[in-house]
């Protein structure tokens, strides 16, 4: 199998599991999506803005292709926790957006690069990876949070 076929696999089951990420928002109400499940207080829409920071970082940052929006930094241990959660002021839509934008910044990166695309990823015991190993993280990543 070519690095393209591998690329567009990887990247079709990412498109996939995103559609089954916001797939589980759907009728549910304001209180359910937002209601905590856990003692961090992470939620469902949380989950969805957690994934977005996720796309930014991972397919982008890390490959040398910035979000256009400011990330929290990657050693703020607590700006990176306060995005498990959806905030008060931040409605529904606002969160869907910015996943939306993430995920579009996300393609086109992954569209841009060859799947051997190096990048550097400071907070793993390796950082120096390749677009693959970031874009399995990123699958793995989203359908972990999809299944909770």
């Amino acid at each position: 199998m070519t690095g393209d076929l591998v690329k567009a696999a990887l990247h079709d089951e990412l498109r996939w599991t995103r559609a089954s990420l916001l797939g589980t928002l759907d009728g549910l109400t304001e209180y359910d999506a937002r209601r905590p499940l856990t003692e961090t207080g992470t939620n469902l829409l949380g989950l969805v803005k957690h994934l977005a920071l996720t796309e930014a970082r991972y397919l982008g940052e890390v490959l040398g292709r910035p979000f256009a929006e400011p990330l929290p930094r990657w050693d703020d241990s607590a700006a990176n926790r306060a995005h498990l959660w959806a905030a008060e002021h931040e409605t529904r839509d606002e969160v869907l957006a910015r996943y939306a934008q993430a995920c579009a910044h996300a393609d086109a990166t992954i569209d841009a690069l060859p799947v051997d695309a190096p990048g550097h990823v400071p907070w793993w015991p390796s950082p120096e990876v390749r677009l693959v190993h970031v874009l399995v993280h990123v699958l793995v990543e989203t359908a972990r949070h999809t299944g909770h």
